[in-house]
């Protein structure tokens, strides 16, 4: 059975799915739950996830991240935790871009985790970033804890989205801000055209031959296909609790930045 939500999106019947990518999954035939399965599914491409991320993208996708930390820049956060890090490029960014106290990373991957920690120990950054296996769902800081919380790529592989961005929301500080890097689809009719031919059959089948891995970009494109983007997105935030929420298209559309503030 498939439902509707308010926003519009079909929602899964499994119990936890709200949104209509909730209830997307890397491995359909699976028993596992969503967070599980995506670890599962980081675990087995974190040694070619940077690669991959590049290639597939251009490189444009370094230009989204400094886009997107630079909005940060006036309130000079110091403590900074990245939700999602993955293998801590948005972590090693922010370092770069904000030179905060310290920035902690937190994910349910250990393979991209043990990525992340090599990449940061090589560039002799272990004491101002720390990678440790967490569940955005499940956040173990107190209350009121960072300055800022940024997530690159990952809220749609959130088992409960509106779960996690009340989480991120109580461990920011009054006056905090999330910012919120994630794919969207395009709305022009020619480069939309152009854009679910490459998402649909290029980016899976060059995952299947570099990756060893199609499921996981064709989860990729499945969960983009279903995320709740633009407004609608914004307007669960506010939903939640979060303030001056906005959002800005990059590249005709294909990627967000979304941000709110406690």
């Amino acid at each position: 059975m498939i439902t509707i939500s308010s926003f519009g999106n079909y929602v899964s019947s499994h119990p936890m799915a709200k949104f209509a990518h909730d209830g997307v999954v890397p491995y359909q035939n699976s028993e596992l739950e969503k967070k599980q399965q995506v670890a599962e599914m980081f675990n087995n491409i974190a040694g070619r996830y940077d690669f991959m991320n590049r290639f597939l993208s251009a490189g444009i996708d370094v230009k989204w991240r400094k886009k997107a930390i630079n909005l940060l820049k006036p309130l000079r956060p110091q403590q900074v935790l990245d939700v999602a890090t993955g293998t801590g490029d948005f972590a090693i960014m922010a370092h770069k871009l904000l030179h905060p106290e310290k920035i902690t990373g937190i994910d349910i991957s250990e393979g991209m985790l043990a990525v992340g920690k090599e990449k940061i120990k090589k560039l002799g950054l272990s004491q101002l970033i720390d990678l440790q296996k967490g569940d955005s769902e499940t956040i173990h800081f107190p209350d009121n804890s960072f300055d800022a919380i940024t997530v690159a790529f990952g809220v749609r592989n959130f088992q409960n989205l509106e779960k996690g961005l009340s989480e991120m929301l109580r461990v920011l500080k009054p006056g905090g801000k999330l910012v919120v890097l994630e794919f969207s689809r395009p709305n022009k009719p020619v480069f939309k055209t152009v854009y679910n031919i490459y998402m649909n059959i290029l980016a899976p089948g060059i995952g299947k031959m570099l990756a060893k891995n199609r499921e996981a970009y064709q989860y990729l494109n499945d969960s983009m296909q279903t995320f709740p983007e633009r407004d609608q997105f914004t307007q669960i935030m506010q939903g939640v609790g979060y303030t001056d929420t906005s959002f800005n298209p990059l590249t005709m559309g294909i990627c967000c930045i979304y941000s709110g503030t406690k």
